[in-house]
């Protein structure tokens, strides 16, 4: 079973405030997801983004301002709950809350983060044949997270994230 989390910048006055129509209009999105990748609205990371997150928030202290910036690409912004407790949360972020991250994204130095954090992150990855597989997935990871960031904030958008199993 995979678990993937899917971010959707929108509109802000597009954006659905109760769990059952923020599942449908991520719903229509997840279906459409591959025209909406082209279209850089969407994006996605499978399985991965909890370590991703590990990259962005090791190495910060509590409290400070690098630390709140480090949480928002991932798990950060306003959770939306299911009613039922069925379902993991969706996630908004605020077109405020979509600059700060994507100006943490253009900031953070990805080198020095894999530097706290790539040894402990490389080690699902040991055996595979190519040298430094790990890093390069996880700068995969964080060059399309900057450019969908970026891309959000210039247009004022919000972003949703929805984890699917």
């Amino acid at each position: 079973m995979s678990f993937y989390m899917h971010l959707r910048a929108a509109a802000s006055n597009e954006v659905p405030e109760d769990f059952s129509s923020l599942q449908d209009f991520m719903w229509a999105a997840w279906e459409a997801h591959a025209e909406e990748y082209v279209a850089g609205i969407a994006r996605s990371i499978e399985k991965d983004f909890g370590h991703l997150n590990e990259l962005y928030i090791m190495g910060t202290n509590q409290g400070d301002a690098t630390n709140a910036a480090s949480s928002l690409p991932i798990f950060g912004g306003r959770p939306i709950h299911d009613p039922a407790k069925d379902q993991p949360p969706f996630v908004i972020l605020n077109p405020a809350e979509t600059r700060g991250t994507a100006e943490f994204l253009r900031t953070v130095s990805f080198d020095e983060r894999w530097q706290i954090a790539g040894t402990k992150l490389s080690q699902p990855y040991v055996g595979w044949e190519e040298k430094n597989a790990a890093r390069n997935i996880f700068l995969g990871y964080h060059n399309d997270l900057r450019t969908f960031y970026e891309r959000t904030a210039q247009a004022g958008h919000a972003v949703i994230k929805a984890f699917w199993h």
